[in-house]
């Protein structure tokens, strides 16, 4: 009878692991959506330009574009996924990195300062048992190593071919440059004081963080698992660019590819709206002002950010439903404050 009772309680343990994994999704979900309220989006509004959008570009384009997207999400994903199953051995599952990472990527298009990633944190330590907050950071520093190396390509690709623009992005430091050296001193030392004053627990956090970085110990799978699903994403996103600038009629080379990705990367580096709106469009017309009109470039940037955006959003969901299903059921807060406390 106590082995019938014990196989029992196993489904109901695992349904109420299941649960806890849905509110941790659905939750974060709904506050993206509160924000989105309090900020201000229509999201009626948002519907209707989305529905002029599709309506208005070639539908070979949005399939082709939406392909590319997906192409890019999920290898970005898989090189997520060998990184913790290296750090945290047999409890990840391929669908769930997948999904949680998907969620990611959508909620960063809906969400100030790319705030999707914590929330991936926030997801992944609910489902890993053993995993830490810092351990998913160490994991964050191993997955953008490439990521850098390819954005520190694109810059030094414009700063050489595009005259005056190493001014125009850092004008700031020739402008103001007693503010920055004060800056850049008294950061210094409050992060001084800082370490000192918490060194036990950044001896703790740096071995959790290293535990995240384990793949790195092993170069044949990063180059293999890591750094090539990067590149893969990283083409695919090229081609997304190349896809709607093609929609738009906007020539599409590689310098003209060169100059948005290194726009779009500074915008969403500086900005703190929502997926960067607005200062998005803002660099793209700045980037595109040698092949096309501004009328154009918006047009253009603001196409591809909707459809990106509405993509991302239902791939995720679909996704988050296949894996974890509909089911759900504990507070908020408490959840959201639970997984944090393991960092």
């Amino acid at each position: 009878m106590a082995s019938v009772a014990s196989g029992a309680a196993a489904p109901a343990a695992e349904k109420a692991h299941r649960a806890r994994r849905i509110l941790a999704i659905v939750a974060f979900v709904l506050a993206g959506g509160a924000f989105a309220s309090l900020v201000g989006w229509d999201i009626r509004a948002w519907f209707e330009e989305l529905w002029d959008t599709l309506r208005a570009i070639d539908t070979a384009y949005i399939v082709a574009g939406i392909a590319a997207m997906t192409v890019q999400t999920t290898a970005t994903a898989l090189g997520w996924y060998a990184i913790l199953r290296y750090a945290y051995p047999g409890e990840l599952r391929w669908r769930q990195m997948w999904a949680a990472y998907a969620c990611c990527v959508a909620l960063n298009n809906v969400l100030p300062a790319n705030l999707g990633t914590i929330v991936m944190f926030v997801m992944l330590t609910t489902v890993i048992a053993s995993a830490t907050f810092a351990g998913m950071l160490g994991g964050f520093g191993v997955q953008k190593i490439f990521f850098v190396v390819a954005g520190t390509f694109v810059y030094l690709y414009l700063f050489l071919s595009v005259p005056g623009s190493f001014d125009i992005s850092f004008s700031f430091v020739d402008e103001n440059p007693w503010a920055l050296v004060a800056l850049v001193a008294g950061g210094a030392v409050l992060v001084v004081i800082a370490v000192r004053a918490i060194w036990p627990r950044i001896v703790r956090w740096w071995g959790q963080a290293k535990e995240g970085g384990q793949i790195v110990a092993h170069p044949g799978a990063y180059f293999g698992r890591v750094v090539l699903p990067s590149f893969v994403a990283w083409i695919a996103n090229l081609c997304i660019i190349g896809i709607f600038l093609a929609a738009y009629a906007i020539p599409v080379t590689f310098h003209t590819v060169m100059t948005v990705v290194g726009g779009n990367s500074i915008a969403n580096t500086v900005s703190i709206t929502p997926g960067g709106i607005g200062v998005q469009q803002a660099f793209n017309v700045a980037s595109l002002k040698d092949v096309t009109d501004s009328q154009t470039a918006t047009a253009y940037s603001v196409a591809q950010q909707l459809i990106t955006t509405a993509w991302s959003i239902l791939f995720a969901l679909v996704l988050m439903i296949w894996v974890f299903g509909w089911g759900g059921g504990r507070a908020l807060v408490q959840s959201s404050y639970a997984e944090e406390a393991k960092a």
